[in-house]
């Protein structure tokens, strides 16, 4: 066994507290709170109570456009990370609804594997987009475990990200890739995504936002939920597939993506990842 590295992890966030406290958490337990940084989009945002020496930045925030947004958000990120990367051997970036795990089956924590890794540049785990099967699954418990209550997921190249940096090389909007390289996806990492845990939480953020946003999600509904809710489900094996096809394919007007040539397969969660305690 090699080392340990020095590992960061990064986020930024905006009226997120439930979703940023469970991000501490779990980051704060793979790395220690004192190698995790938060940027807060507002000087009114507030840090969750879990914080701990979590190094905590705040920013005035500005209204813009979703798209402007994401390309200021990225590029906060990508400058933090490559100051960081002076001091640090690696950086993970991702949103805070978005959780890095190594296989179970591995019996390394997370620092250990990436430790143990050659990274070139970066690497991303294999996109798992969780979302609630209203089928079967009930309203979130938000004080139990999320893998506890929700047993599948959209295997998605939106959310195989090159989340995992060695190397100050920017990412693109959305930790979507890393600007200029390609993708290395790992056998044995996995991004799991939880934005659409929870049919009532969607439907309390939509009517925040407005009546049309809420009408509009009634009426269409969530289109991770839906497929989870309504297509077929796979066994693990598809997520062999899944990472060999995104390994090879890529979208013609996108060469740093991955793809799956519009397939958007559902499987069961392995068992097992319930181990990571998210």
């Amino acid at each position: 066994m090699k080392k340990i590295k020095k590992i960061a992890a990064i986020t930024m966030a905006r009226d997120d507290e439930f979703f940023l406290s469970r991000w501490i958490a779990y980051y704060g337990k793979q790395f220690g709170t004192e190698n995790l940084y938060i940027l807060l989009d507002g000087t009114d945002q507030n840090a969750p109570q879990n914080a701990g020496n979590a190094h905590i930045t705040k920013l005035p925030h500005t209204p813009m456009s979703r798209s402007t947004g994401d390309k200021y958000r990225i590029g906060k990120l990508s400058n933090l990370a490559s100051e960081l990367l002076k001091t640090y051997d690696i950086v993970i970036g991702c949103d805070s609804d978005e959780f890095l795990i190594v296989d179970p089956n591995t019996k390394q924590t997370l620092a250990e594997y990436l430790s143990n890794k050659k990274i070139k540049t970066s690497l991303s785990g294999l996109g798992l987009d969780i979302g609630q099967n209203t089928n079967c699954e009930s309203e979130l418990d938000v004080n139990a475990p999320f893998l506890e209550q929700r047993e599948y997921a959209l295997l998605s190249t939106r959310y195989t990200k090159p989340v995992v940096k060695n190397s100050p090389a920017p990412w693109g909007s959305g930790f979507h890739s890393v600007r200029g390289k390609n993708f290395h996806i790992d056998k044995n990492l996995y991004l799991l995504h939880f934005g659409a845990i929870d049919l009532k939480m969607l439907e309390q953020k939509a009517a925040a936002r407005g009546t049309d946003w809420l009408n509009h999600l009634k009426r269409r509904g969530n289109g991770t939920i839906n497929a989870v809710s309504n297509s077929k489900i796979h066994g693990e094996n598809w997520l062999k597939i899944a990472r060999i096809m995104q390994t090879i394919l890529r979208p013609i007007y996108a060469f740093d993506k991955p793809s799956m040539m519009g397939l958007k397969p559902v499987v069961k969660i392995p068992q097992r990842f319930k181990k990571s305690g998210i």
